[in-house]
């Protein structure tokens, strides 16, 4: 391996030691951080055996970074400005018209600026078969449709029972008041026949985008090529496990198919940062 090889692979490795390192003391912003690069560094050399060895660990912090959002219980609706500062809290938010797939691109790159777990899915405007058409926007475009959220449950008529009198019926009373700010803040909307965002629909469209994002990429195609492509689409939609473990298994076939011409690469895609703690494998 030239020099200059050898010193590429050196930094990767260098960068992946300490993304292991992030990853043991649970700081997954970082760990996504250096995977991240590294990953874009091997893939520029098209070095598929590191590509397939750091994926792994790429896939482990995005998957602590997303059950932090989802086990926060925040599902937030987005249909105006986006949030900014400290107003991005950790949680599971829908980017919802006027807003288009580019603002979800946009929240995203804003909460991990700030290290705040968050998992974003942008939806367009409702299609006439009644769905809801979700989109992720990056060197390719993944769009697939999903049924929207389950209604509200209608209000429950008035009850005709008549008031409980005595000690039972003060018990009662006394115990219905108290209510939780938290479980009053929970409860889902009081608009009856309206769709209710819930953490079990939110993760099936997540996981419904990126297997349209799978879907795109031919079987038959070179390993190579479905390199190319899954690394677009991982890009778009960074939060489906799936993805991962398909860019994975090209990676290692690509490694027994003879060379091939490599696409160009955008710069834009690998930036020749300085990725490296000081002092760290320079």
């Amino acid at each position: 391996m030239p020099g200059t090889q050898s010193e590429k692979a050196a930094k990767i490795d260098a960068m992946m030691e300490q993304a292991s390192a992030a990853l043991v003391k649970r700081e997954y912003f970082e760990a996504e951080r250096l995977a991240s690069s590294a990953l874009r560094r091997a893939y520029a050399a098209g070095d598929f055996e590191r590509m397939a060895r750091i994926i792994m660990p790429l896939q482990e912090a995005r998957r602590q970074k997303r059950d932090l959002a989802c086990d926060s219980g925040r599902l937030v609706v987005i249909d105006a400005e986006l949030p900014q500062g400290k107003a991005i809290k950790t949680g599971c938010y829908l980017i919802a018209p006027p807003r288009v797939g580019v603002d979800g691109r946009l929240l995203r790159e804003l909460a991990d600026e700030r290290h705040v777990p968050t998992v974003v899915l942008v939806r367009e405007p409702t299609s006439r078969e009644g769905l809801w058409p979700i989109v992720a926007v990056g060197p390719v475009t993944i769009r697939t449709k999903v049924m929207p959220p389950p209604p509200a449950p209608p209000a429950p008529p008035p009850s005709s029972v008549r008031p409980s009198t005595g000690k039972a019926g003060a018990e009662k009373k006394k115990t219905s008041r108290k209510t939780s700010p938290k479980a009053e803040a929970e409860a889902p909307p009081s608009s009856p026949g309206l769709p209710v965002l819930t953490r079990e629909w939110f993760l099936a469209a997540n996981e419904a985008l990126g297997d349209a994002a799978i879907a795109q990429v031919p079987a038959t195609l070179p390993a190579a090529s479905r390199v190319d492509a899954f690394m677009d689409r991982l890009e778009a939609h960074p939060d489906h496990e799936k993805l991962h473990q398909r860019l994975a298994e090209a990676c290692r076939e690509a490694l027994l198919e003879p060379a091939r011409k490599r696409r160009a690469i955008d710069p834009a895609f690998f930036e020749e940062d300085d990725d490296l703690s000081d002092g760290d494998g320079e």
